[in-house]
């Protein structure tokens, strides 16, 4: 089944993308919530349409992504948790944390795009975290986990 997505849905694409997916998945699934539409001949000629007319917008957004990417390459940020004497963090870091303290440096950055090398951070020490700010557009941060 042939479908045009809404807005972005994870591990398979982004808004405005044509995807082929199983048929349960698209009509039982994707399409009830609002995630897609079916990708019909008429629907395919207005999404033409609607990508054309956008390319101007998106070019704009595409550029301010890389003015706030060029900002936050470099940037370090320090996430404080209370940890044993050992080193090990009781509980783990996640991307809340990470998009409160981007929030601090001035970034307002949603934690849905902000993606961590390992499942679960349970150590201190450096890692680095993949912002995406735009389609194209994405930043590598890193951020340390210090003891509180």
């Amino acid at each position: 089944m042939e479908i045009i997505l809404l807005q972005d849905v994870n591990k398979l694409g982004l808004k405005n993308d044509l995807v082929n997916v199983k048929d349960g998945y698209g009509r039982n699934f994707l399409i009830p919530r609002g995630y897609a539409v079916a990708a019909t001949s008429s629907a395919k000629k207005m999404h033409a349409e609607n990508l054309r007319q956008r390319a101007h917008k998106e070019e704009k957004i595409k550029a301010e992504a890389q003015e706030v990417a060029e900002k936050m390459k470099g940037l370090q940020i320090v996430v404080g948790a209370k940890t044993s004497s050992s080193g090990k963090i009781f509980g783990s870091v996640n991307t809340i944390q990470i998009a409160e303290a981007l929030k601090e440096k001035g970034f307002d950055i949603d934690r849905k795009n902000i993606s961590l090398p390992e499942d679960q951070i349970k150590e201190v020490g450096k890692y680095k975290a993949v912002i995406k700010l735009h389609r194209d557009v994405k930043v590598e941060v890193d951020f340390e986990i210090a003891a509180e």
